[in-house]
């Protein structure tokens, strides 16, 4: 499914699975480069899991996606999901959390999975079939909202679990990068 905007100066692309460990190493500077070179404006990268934000006059954002990820392909040597959203709908998922209205919530245990597509009709039905201990999971159009109150690392609740049984990509993001690539982007965008 393409997305198509009337204008869009600034995008955001989380990358899939990068700088783990040892594998599918991707400095930011050579990533910022890459974007250059795709004639992505002003290219820039936020922490070192694949951020980054830049202006384009492309409105095609699977276009942009699919440009970025046979980019790293060609230039690294591996292929990695690219999930893009626009500043509009960046705005909009962090208008959507469900927990803003409560006390307590750490951004930092705070994670929203960013899905490359729509997950299909029956996504909410097996997001609630998961056996979540304190977990809260919140499945709100391309995104999932999930509070892991004891942290991720003690979850039972995993993202690759998750992504299988959708049978659709993602990437996680906590709220503290979730909150500061909306504020690049809207910089960018003179907002």
């Amino acid at each position: 499914m393409a997305l198509y905007f009337t204008e869009m100066p600034a995008v955001i692309a989380m990358l899939r699975a990068v700088n783990l460990v040892s594998h599918n190493r991707i400095k930011m500077d050579a990533l910022c480069s890459l974007c250059t070179s795709l004639k992505l404006r002003d290219p820039q990268t936020y922490v070192q899991s694949g951020n980054v934000v830049f202006g384009t006059n492309e409105r095609n954002l699977a276009k942009v996606s699919k440009q970025i990820a046979d980019g790293i392909e060609r230039e690294f040597g591996f292929r990695t999901e690219v999930i893009v959203r626009s500043t509009a709908e960046m705005r909009d998922v962090v208008a959507r959390n469900p927990f803003a209205k409560r006390r307590g919530i750490e951004p930092g245990k705070f994670l929203v999975l960013f899905f490359s597509g729509q997950p299909g009709l029956d996504a909410r039905e097996r997001i609630q079939s998961i056996k979540a201990d304190r977990e809260e999971l919140h499945l709100d159009g391309r995104e999932l909202y999930i509070y892991f109150p004891d942290g991720q690392g003690r979850s039972k609740v995993s993202t690759a679990t998750i992504e299988r049984m959708l049978k659709t990509p993602g990437t996680g993001r906590n709220w503290n990068s979730v909150t500061k690539l909306l504020e690049m982007a809207e910089t960018m965008e003179g907002l």
